[in-house]
């Protein structure tokens, strides 16, 4: 797993009685970039047997590049690795060009994934608990599902099937003014935060409706920042530890609401923080 990352990357480990090998990601001061040199040391060690892939990634908020996925792809089929891709934010993406979807790679590098979508992020329908898992590979695809059937996950909601075939099939207009929406939420929090509380600073975004906020210069924690926001302000954002230890010095706001809920959030952030330093 490249650190910092979704939380429930590291519950799924445990709970299937793996143990986690991270490679953390290397943060350059505005965005994070692939420890390559790291990623062949954790897949060269023969117990290394999956790397769980966040594309786009959650919470650094980057699109990675086809040139850094087939670089990721080439070093796991060389060590006998395989890719199990994580593509759920992938259509709130901001950049130009979007995406590159795992499975659009060359052969072999294809074959040695499976790719887990969902429209439960971007269609906010989390609720209806449906999802994808693409793999080419018909053996893996028969493992897939007897281990689904095992763990009696197999039996999706019919309310979710009807919602994905909708979703697919008719959101492409409603789906283009969410982003170009959610991009004005991104844009006001960096606009405010410039302006009002310098001390943070906003990692550029790629995708996601997740802000990732450095908050060293505080000199607080993150969970004791998170703490001081929610005591005096109400404002509930997460700690950066959440997502593994190098998340630390980092929080995550979710900003996929209405606007008004973002201008209120950035002014909660702001008396915490006027009140804890600048009192």
């Amino acid at each position: 797993i490249q650190t910092p990352v979704y939380n429930c990357f590291f519950s799924s480990i445990r709970n299937n009685g793996c143990i986690p090998a991270h490679n953390p990601l290397i943060y350059t001061g505005d965005r994070y970039e692939i420890d390559f040199d790291g990623l062949e040391a954790a897949a060269s060690d023969p117990k290394a047997k999956i790397m769980l892939l966040c594309n786009p990634h959650n919470p650094g908020g980057r699109v990675w590049t086809s040139g850094e996925l087939n670089r990721i792809a080439e070093i796991c089929l060389r060590n006998n690795v395989y890719i199990v891709s994580d593509e759920i934010h992938c259509e709130l993406t901001y950049t130009e060009g979007g995406y590159t979807p795992y499975g659009t790679l060359p052969e072999p590098f294809r074959s040695n994934a499976s790719v887990c979508i969902s429209p439960s992020k971007a269609f906010n329908i989390a609720g209806l608990q449906i999802a994808n898992i693409i793999t080419p590979d018909p053996a893996v695809r028969r493992r897939i599902d007897r281990t689904i059937n095992i763990n009696e996950v197999c039996d999706v909601n019919p309310f979710g099937i009807a919602a994905t075939i909708a979703a697919y099939s008719y959101g492409s207009n409603w789906l283009g003014q969410l982003v170009e929406y959610l991009h004005g939420n991104y844009t006001e929090i960096c606009d405010f935060i410039a302006k009002e509380m310098p001390s943070l600073k906003v990692m550029p975004l790629e995708s996601t409706y997740l802000a990732w906020i450095d908050i060293r210069d505080t000199g607080m924690t993150s969970e004791a920042f998170t703490d001081m926001l929610l005591r005096h302000t109400g404002l509930m954002v997460n700690p950066g530890t959440m997502y593994g230890p190098h998340g630390e010095g980092f929080i995550r706001l979710n900003f996929a609401c209405p606007r008004s809920m973002v201008i209120d959030a950035m002014h909660r952030l702001k008396t915490a923080i006027d009140m804890h330093f600048n009192a």
